[in-house]
């Protein structure tokens, strides 16, 4: 069932028991879920919410001030307030905020431009080698401990998911570190030559990753 109020439509979700007093509350997802026995038809729920339109917009009130500023969140380096917003459809960048309709919204959202960003970026990174390297696969995790991972025998690069929190330099320093692998896989002044190479500022990125 739904229920409009200030212009915005509710879902309500009825649950009819052996009760003889019909309660009404409001969730975080801003549902409005009604407990009542079953001689209540849904048109005496309906005036009854009607009757108590102040009691739900205090609560449906308290509930987006609770939900509002849930957490900080940085992404490609820049700091965003998330909002939880039930009623909009997608998760919107807007200025230093990003509203979300909900929290599996939004990690959905996330891990969507992680696995777009972290590839759109190896593919810069490499294009930028001038030594014979092959492609790598790539995968993306959660590490605890590392930023990068580089399996040489299968190929394949690994990222920590992260990594989303940094700016796109810091990505690329992690990609072009893993990379260098291919070419020497040790950490050997020639190493480091070649990181030095597509990334001069490295030693900058490496410490700021380190604080």
């Amino acid at each position: 069932m739904k229920y409009e109020l200030d212009g915005i439509e509710y879902d309500v979700f009825i649950e009819r028991k052996n009760n003889k007093n019909t309660y009404t509350r409001v969730k975080d997802d801003l549902t409005i879920h009604v407990t009542t026995n079953y001689l209540i038809s849904n048109k005496t729920i309906k005036k009854l919410l009607k009757e108590n339109e102040l009691f739900l917009r205090k609560m449906i009130a308290k509930i987006e001030e609770k939900n509002k500023k849930k957490k900080d969140f940085y992404f490609l380096g820049r700091k965003y307030d998330i909002i939880i917003i039930p009623t909009i459809d997608e998760v919107t960048l807007k200025e230093d905020t990003i509203l979300i309709k909900s929290d599996k919204s939004f990690e959905q959202w996330l891990i969507n431009n992680i696995k777009t960003i972290f590839k759109n970026r190896l593919d810069y990174c490499y294009n930028l080698f001038t030594e014979d390297i092959v492609y790598p696969n790539l995968k993306i995790r959660k590490m605890t401990s590392r930023w990068g991972v580089c399996n040489r025998k299968t190929l394949t690069i690994t990222l920590n998911s992260n990594l989303i929190n940094y700016n796109i330099e810091t990505i690329d320093y992690v990609i072009i570190h893993e990379l260098s692998h291919l070419v020497h896989f040790n950490h050997s002044k020639e190493f480091w030559k070649v990181v030095s190479k597509y990334c001069p500022n490295y030693k900058q990125i490496r410490k700021s990753l380190k604080e």
